[in-house]
């Protein structure tokens, strides 16, 4: 039997129920680590933060409502000392950096080894912070490079709605979805063309689609 007062209790956060249970299955074999929590969207994620209080949230950034980066946001707000780590198929530099940005403590790419997981799970729970070696060394490479992605100066809400934009969302869309009002979504919409330099929505997801954050 486990020592509960001993373990790393976790909360899991993903919209599949299979990939959860996959992951759950995994996380249940080490004996210092208990998921005591599963969320399928970023608003039951937090609200299980609170009603949970896990030491350390996994979290996926493609979730139904107000997404990953947001729920990240949020939890940082309440808690500033929120252990979170991403968990997603994103590996491109821009999510990481938006990710570190809104308050995660690690991020992870979902198409590493399982042991890369629980490791990682344990070093944030310990108060360290955790990049899997490959995306770490792409954030240095474009570093050393003086290489900046377009989207670096998006704050993380905006980043966000960038990236529903380009996914063919309207503004109406996103304004419910993100509990916004319409205005304060079309403020962004303008503040986010003017940043990335493009006049239309079209020339926007062009450019989400030719940087692959996107598909085609």
């Amino acid at each position: 039997m486990r020592n509960k007062k001993n373990c790393i209790k976790v909360l899991l956060v993903d919209d599949h129920a299979v990939v959860r249970e996959g992951y759950k299955n995994l996380l249940d074999n080490y004996p210092d680590i208990e998921i005591v929590a599963e969320a399928p969207s970023g608003e039951i994620a937090c609200k299980h933060y609170v009603d949970y209080q896990p030491d350390v949230v996994i979290m996926d950034l493609s979730l139904p409502g107000i997404g990953g980066l947001e729920a990240i946001r949020r939890i940082v707000a309440r808690d500033p000392d929120a252990k979170i780590l991403v968990f997603s198929m994103h590996e491109d530099t821009v999510f990481v950096e938006q990710a570190l940005q809104a308050g995660a403590r690690g991020y992870i790419s979902k198409s590493t080894a399982a042991n890369d997981l629980v490791e990682a799970v344990q070093e944030i729970a310990n108060g360290h912070d955790h990049l899997d070696p490959e995306i770490a060394q792409k954030l240095a490479i474009q570093k050393t490079r003086g290489r900046h992605s377009p989207f670096t100066n998006l704050s993380t809400r905006e980043f966000e709605i960038f990236c529903l934009l380009a996914e063919g969302a309207n503004v109406a869309t996103i304004a419910e979805r993100l509990s916004l009002s319409y205005k304060t979504v079309a403020n962004y919409s303008t503040q986010i063309k003017n940043k990335l330099e493009v006049k239309t929505t079209a020339e926007l997801a062009r450019l989400a689609i030719r940087h692959g954050l996107v598909e085609a």
